[in-house]
């Protein structure tokens, strides 16, 4: 069942519209993820979801329960939502208890301390309830901040930016332990981020977030191999483009060889197949170039970066053309080297060539 429900989403601020006819569905006990660059619209969508701020056009629904629409608007108060900020708006003067049974007034102090006492083994703080926020690390704040939302027992919850004051390692061990948290409570969830990589760790679906609109709602694994146009493509994951021509309606060849496919090209608005010699640009990731020490095809390192288990090296194809490797870091190459390469590609991204075909590029997308 759907737990919350957007459709046709429009916000503006005077005259710029930041969020324009955004729909999507977040099942019971999923976590749900909005990702994109700064300015396209997500933590204004959150706040819609939230109920701070009205609506122009559309409707929220929550547990199919009309929360939001043009003129009308139920207060956050009384959405059950819970919400985790990205500076943890914590209570400096407050203790860690005090923060986390903060909205809990209602309740018995005995029912609070007890539900407080649950939570901060939840969120793995037992013993620290009497510290004060200052004393807490980073990660131990955002913890604090999450039980706290937790504590009402919200039907969501809203997470906006929450892991981007974190350095890089406990960002992302500490997304892995929200998702475990949450998904142990079976709380739906809403993350905003503009980290592809906290995305990918917390949430079972995405919405690609660009100019107020999602240019794709899918599983993590579908916008990296099946990104539905350059934008996604380009946003997600790394990647390069490199000129193709169609051989026929299940080939494609690139200068590193032939790419086949099990479902017909498509080319040019209006047509049913692509044409032999239709111009291409085919999308490849730093998984799909091999180091291959056999492989007869040459490529000269332009740069490396050292990854630990692995050195993603950037190479220079014959045509001068560019193309990206990851490779185990024990084959530890020095720059100018020629490497040998092979291409193992599982899933085949190509959109029309903008330049022969037209403006408005369609993805072209199968499997080989």
């Amino acid at each position: 069942m759907a737990h919350l429900e957007l459709e046709g989403i429009v916000q503006r601020y005077g005259t710029l519209t930041v969020v324009n006819g955004v729909g999507f569905r977040v099942e019971t006990g999923k976590i749900a993820c909005l990702l994109g660059p700064s300015g396209c619209g997500k933590t204004t969508l959150l706040r819609c979801i939230a109920g701070f701020e009205e609506i122009a056009a559309g409707e929220i629904r929550i547990e199919k329960t009309s929360v939001s629409r043009a003129g009308f608007r139920v207060p956050p108060e009384r959405r059950r939502i819970g919400m985790v900020f990205q500076d943890y708006a914590l209570f400096p003067h407050l203790t860690v208890t005090e923060n986390i049974g903060f909205g809990l007034a209602k309740i018995t102090h005995d029912k609070r301390a007890t539900r407080v006492d649950e939570l901060l083994a939840t969120v793995g703080l037992s013993g620290q309830g009497g510290k004060y926020p200052h004393e807490l690390s980073g990660g131990q704040q955002q913890r604090v901040a999450l039980a706290r939302a937790l504590a009402p027992r919200p039907q969501l919850i809203l997470l906006d930016e929450p892991f981007s004051n974190l350095d890089v390692d406990l960002r992302e061990r500490l997304s892995l332990e929200v998702r475990d948290i949450l998904k142990s409570q079976g709380i739906t969830a809403v993350l905003v981020t503009h980290d592809q990589h906290e995305a990918f760790a917390m949430a079972d679906e995405i919405g690609v977030m660009a100019e107020g609109t999602i240019q794709q709602w899918d599983t993590p694994y579908n916008l990296y191999h099946q990104p539905a146009n350059r934008f996604v493509a380009d946003f997600v994951g790394q990647g390069v483009f490199l000129p193709g021509m169609v051989v026929d309606n299940n080939r494609v060849e690139v200068e590193l060889g032939i790419l086949e496919s099990h479902v017909p090209l498509e080319c040019g608005q209006g047509c049913d197949t692509c044409g032999k010699g239709c111009g291409v640009d085919v999308l490849l990731r730093p998984d799909d170039i091999i180091h291959d020490d056999r492989s007869g095809l040459q490529a000269e390192v332009l740069h490396k970066s050292f990854r630990g288990a692995d050195i993603l090296y950037t190479l220079r194809l014959g045509s001068g053309a560019k193309v990206l490797s990851l490779v185990p870091s024990h084959h530890n190459h020095a720059l100018g080297e020629k490497i040998g390469i092979k291409l193992d590609v599982d899933h085949v991204v190509a959109f029309k060539t903008p330049k022969r075909v037209f403006a408005g590029t369609q993805p072209i997308t199968f499997h080989g």
